[in-house]
């Protein structure tokens, strides 16, 4: 699949030794009804309601879809179209916080639960709002019930972060890895499989190292990956350790597999264990013009600007700020925007860091085609969606690229080939 390797510098200096230090509650939290692939949620608090961390404030009788949950404790003030990282502006339950963060009753040590069931698992990680921590927030409980006909025999855990810059999954692995491999050990119990591989990247021996320690050999396997990105990809990870290929328009339940990011698995722990809805996640806050960078805990629906000014603030005039890693991630056009489930990072650039070199037309090359993980020809696509050839670009299977950007980055004409992408699967979902 993968003909040739070329990977960005990871960036990962100024974050990757820094241990992650819990944000607290803001003064106020905005969360969007859809923070996942799926369905959006309906709310189910109104205006001047009193909540607190872990209650339950929106959700769909949708399957696809996946609960939210307040992140502080205190009182509804809005619920409001305000900015969302990835459609622009949303509808979203605006909570005033109170100061107090008061966690809900409910939020209590499970008592014996490894007695659950895999149906009562599903159960606790859809009430729980648990989705895929990597970035495409996937509900996690669907993934964990494949159907009948897919038989899964292997459960991959994933802790490759081959993005540039993000080292939160990376800190996370190493003060966390106890609660993660249980976490593991529970999708794996939910699935009914007994063979597993962690996978981390060589260029966290440290990760590497303790996961071999922790989980004691037997069935789960630690398998250390060269570093190149998109290495972290589904795809990917299970073609280098399975030598097994997702077909076109399949999903990794076609080989029989089922790929849970480290954050994921963390999340499910604490669903299951501590009975703990996702209102809060780990990112990493870097880039050139952040006075400290780090990697933070913090609340979901707390707004990018309030997590810099955690971090110190900023040294120079911003000129773009990315949710998520500089490959994948999404520009803002406001630091009002909120961090939900898929959010992995915050990114800062200064101007410098941030100009964009002059495109070119394409010289046909074929560099793009040698770098593709997924073995399109990207050169075709962009070429068809600028003539207006959305069909085309069908044919040319334009739905299975991931987006993960390194034909753009390989391209020596600068084009904005990912860009054209998202622009015609778009246009193809209308």
């Amino acid at each position: 699949m993968l003909k040739a390797r070329l990977s960005p510098p990871d960036f990962k200096e100024a974050s990757r030794g820094l241990p992650i230090k819990a944000m607290g509650a803001p003064a106020e939290v905005v969360l969007p009804l859809l923070q996942h692939t799926g369905f959006p949620c309906e709310a189910k608090v109104s205006v001047k309601d009193k909540v607190k961390a872990g209650t339950l404030v929106a959700q769909s009788k949708e399957y696809l879809s996946s609960p939210i949950h307040s992140s502080v404790s205190g009182e509804v003030k809005a619920i409001e179209v305000r900015a969302h990282p990835l459609l622009g502006q949303y509808r979203a339950v605006v909570i005033e916080s109170d100061g107090r963060d008061e966690r809900d009753c409910a939020i209590k040590d499970r008592e014996n639960p490894a007695s659950l069931s895999a149906d009562e698992i599903r159960k606790v990680v859809r009430d729980c709002g648990v989705v895929g921590l990597g970035g495409a927030a996937f509900p996690a409980y669907i993934k964990l019930g494949p159907p009948e006909e897919k038989p899964i025999d292997t459960f991959i855990l994933n802790g490759a972060e081959c993005e540039p810059y993000l080292t939160s999954d990376q800190r996370l692995m190493l003060e966390k890895p106890g609660q993660i491999i249980a976490g593991m050990k529970i999708a794996m119990k939910a699935l009914g499989v007994s063979c597993a591989f962690v996978a981390i990247e060589e260029n966290k021996p440290d990760a590497i190292n303790l996961f071999k320690k922790s989980t004691g050999g037997g069935l789960i396997k630690v398998v250390p990956l060269k570093s190149f990105y998109p290495q972290g990809a589904e795809r990917q990870l299970i073609k280098t350790i399975l030598k097994r290929e997702v077909p076109a328009g399949g999903l990794p339940y076609d080989v029989g597999v089922v790929v849970n990011n480290v954050a994921t698995c963390f999340a499910i722990y604490e669903a299951v264990y501590k009975n703990k809805p996702l209102y809060e996640r780990v990112i990493t806050v870097t880039g050139g013009i952040v006075k400290n960078p780090g990697n933070l805990l913090v609340r979901l629906g707390t707004k990018v600007k309030d997590a810099i000014e955690f971090c110190g603030g900023l040294t120079d005039k911003p000129a773009k700020v990315i949710l998520g890693g500089p490959m994948m991630g999404i520009a803002q056009y406001t630091f009002d925007v909120p961090i939900i489930k898929g959010t992995t990072g915050v990114i800062v650039f200064g101007k410098k860091e941030a100009a964009m070199p002059v495109p070119r037309p394409c010289i046909r090359c074929s560099k793009c085609i040698q770098v593709c993980p997924m073995g399109l020809i990207p050169s075709a696509i962009a070429q068809a969606i600028e003539k207006g050839r959305f069909d085309l670009a069908r044919e040319y299977n334009v739905s299975d690229c991931i987006e993960c950007g390194i034909c753009s980055y390989a391209c020596p004409g600068n084009r904005d080939i990912v860009g054209l992408v998202k622009l015609a699967k778009q246009r193809l979902e209308k």
